[in-house]
């Protein structure tokens, strides 16, 4: 991300929201998320049968892994395809390296818990389509800020409050607009943006953008 759009971010990041979102744009949203969800989830269901086929021969079972965040109505258990090993918490919690760098970011580049199936379901964001059924269950939004655990919390500051009145999208302003490769505190600063500056049409193109992200690869890890 350039500088100029760095300082950008800075300055648009308001202190304070101007208004909650009005009752009919609460409903246009979660219209939004049940046709597009129900609809992609059809779409891509022979593509979730492969990826799972490819998990379970390539490294066992279980296919599927429950990671714990948080949402507008607390925590919940977001679902996903297994990307790592499956004695990855062991393997963090042997190296005092990873844990630091686990701790800047929550998030590791070259991570050595990664299965091979994992890395490529990583880089395409393959490993997240089982969460169209937290959005059907209400739990996510197709688009909204980046889901985070209870940890992650404290890293958004005066922003927290703020952060937990909207459910966290499958996709997002932070995720079409550099991913990995931007700081936490930018991915902050992008969140709080898109909470303050939400209208319909803001999901809308990040919905048209987020398959040629997800297509380039760039930034996932």
């Amino acid at each position: 991300m350039s500088t100029h759009t760095q300082s950008t971010f800075t300055n648009s990041t308001p202190t304070f929201c101007p208004r909650e979102r009005r009752v009919y744009e609460r409903v246009l949203k979660r219209t939004l998320d049940l046709v597009g969800g129900s609809v992609l989830l059809c779409l891509v269901s022979p593509l979730l049968l492969v990826v799972a086929f490819l998990i379970w021969t390539t490294d066992g079972l279980p296919i599927f892994y429950m990671r714990r965040v948080l949402g507008a109505d607390g925590e919940f258990d977001a679902y996903k395809f297994r990307s790592m090993r499956r004695d990855a918490d062991a393997i963090l919690e042997a190296s005092p390296e990873l844990r630091e760098a686990f701790a800047r970011n929550f998030k590791l580049q070259s991570d050595p818990r990664v299965t091979p199936v994992g890395a490529w379901l990583r880089k395409y964001s393959l490993d997240e389509l089982p969460q169209l059924l937290n959005v059907l269950k209400g739990q996510m939004s197709l688009v909204g800020p980046r889901m985070i655990t209870t940890q992650e919390l404290s890293k958004y500051g005066t922003y927290q409050d703020l952060l937990m009145t909207v459910q966290p999208g499958l996709t997002g302003y932070w995720q079409t607009r550099g991913r990995q490769d931007v700081s936490y505190q930018q991915r902050v600063q992008m969140d709080v943006y898109y909470i303050c500056h939400w209208t319909l049409g803001l999901d809308v193109s990040i919905l048209l953008n987020t398959p040629w992200t997800v297509i380039k690869g760039k930034g996932a890890y």
